[in-house]
């Protein structure tokens, strides 16, 4: 970290002796069209994933965890397999279901009369299947945490509210949501720092087009390695961690958890 930081001042190319530029990696960052460009694409897949994620994981863990089922323990391990599974491979996949001329989704659609969608081949539709992808891999980890939470809650509190006459709905927005609301916050946080490094999803499934609408903060990151600016690099990265810890303290201050 030391000497990253120290790298975001100066010019180095990965080999030889490193100049110091002072505050120019980082004036010329602040001033670049495409820097903020790709804040503002992981910003828009940020408000498609973590909202969505949230329900469909507590939906999800909710019913994992009163389900009276004998196949209760597949599911959980079925939720699991998208997360373990390469990722590399899972976008290959991607590319393949949602390729516009050959895929399986457009498929369906002309099976129903309906016109072919150039999934990530248009700006308009880039985003949300890639917003898709990381909602399917990454969902049955967030499952697995909300279980967790899930499972430190005292049954009692349910058996009280329910001789009250609370209904499960009223249960789950009273009692469930605000009792997990630190497992909600450290989901959140997790997730803010993945969408914020995305990086193998638009590498491998629209090498971050079209006209850059899928360029992420961690693809554009990935940029300055492949140009060998290492130090505008550093100083890319530091710029994220900056961002990212200031989006974290205002998640904390949000949902904090009063006594």
């Amino acid at each position: 970290m030391a000497f990253t930081l120290r790298l975001s001042f100066t010019d180095w190319r990965g080999s030889g002796a490193a100049s110091w530029v002072g505050v120019d990696n980082y004036t010329y960052l602040l001033t670049n069209p495409a820097f903020w460009s790709s804040l503002g694409n992981s910003a828009v897949l940020w408000l498609l994933v973590i909202p969505a994620q949230l329900v469909i994981a507590l939906v999800a863990a909710v019913l994992l965890d009163s389900g009276r089922t004998r196949l209760r323990a597949f599911y959980r391990v079925a939720f699991l397999v998208p997360f373990v599974t390469p990722l590399v491979a899972v976008a290959q996949i991607w590319v393949v279901v949602f390729d516009e001329n050959y895929g399986a989704v457009n498929a369906a659609l002309g099976a129903v009369g309906l016109p072919d969608i150039g999934w990530l081949t248009t700006s308009t539709w880039a985003k949300p299947t890639l917003a898709l992808l990381f909602i399917w891999k990454t969902t049955g980890f967030i499952v697995i945490i909300l279980l967790s939470g899930l499972q430190a809650i005292d049954g009692d509190v349910y058996e009280a509210a329910s001789l009250d006459g609370a209904g499960r709905a009223r249960r789950l927005w009273s009692i469930t949501v605000p009792l997990l609301r630190r497992t909600l916050l450290f989901a959140v946080v997790l997730q803010t720092l993945a969408v914020f490094q995305m990086f193998a999803e638009p590498f491998v499934v629209t090498q971050g087009g079209p006209y850059g609408s899928t360029t992420t903060a961690g693809l554009h990151l990935y940029n300055h390695i492949t140009r060998a600016d290492l130090g505008t690099g550093a100083a890319n990265s530091f710029l994220l961690v900056v961002l990212v810890m200031a989006m974290s303290l205002v998640f904390v201050r949000l949902l904090r958890s009063e006594d």
